[in-house]
């Protein structure tokens, strides 16, 4: 059987290889990741969550030690994003500076983001320490991680 988070992750991989112009390299980390943490190009950590739900709003809880984790893919690489997969909508990438919006650095035992989409329209964002300020489009993901060249 083929797992779910597999499913969820490869519609991420799958659309940063559709809109590469140029071979990218994916490495997952190995450790106290649990199949969330990986390398793109050796340059950007991401870090992905996915929500089951159908529909808008879709929420995605964070313990302590999934904060950390994103934390020391900071620590080790120049860009960061968190990427949370919503149901068969779509996705949405947090760079760093964004999630430091919603989720602060005080990383309690558990918080929580939450993503919402009226129709038509672009994803907002919400968590437990603030809100993003502006919308995020579909495809922001793959463009922060692809242009990234340093």
């Amino acid at each position: 059987m083929i797992s779910e988070y597999k499913k969820y992750h490869g519609t991420v991989f799958t659309e940063l290889t559709e809109k590469s112009t140029t071979p990218i390299q994916i490495e997952s980390l190995k450790g106290n990741y649990e199949n969330s943490a990986y390398v793109v190009n050796n340059k950007v950590g991401v870090y992905i969550k996915y929500s089951t739900s159908r529909l808008s709003p879709w929420k995605f809880s964070f313990q302590k030690k999934h904060q950390d984790t994103i934390l020391e893919l900071r620590n080790i690489l120049d860009r960061v994003m968190l990427i949370l997969i919503c149901g068969d909508d779509g996705i949405v990438g947090l760079s760093w500076e964004s999630l430091k919006q919603v989720l602060n650095d005080e990383h309690e035992a558990i918080e929580w983001i939450r993503v919402s989409r009226p129709k038509g329209a672009n994803y907002r964002v919400f968590g437990s320490d603030g809100k993003l300020n502006s919308t995020i489009t579909r495809h922001h993901f793959s463009d922060y991680i692809l242009d990234f060249k340093s």
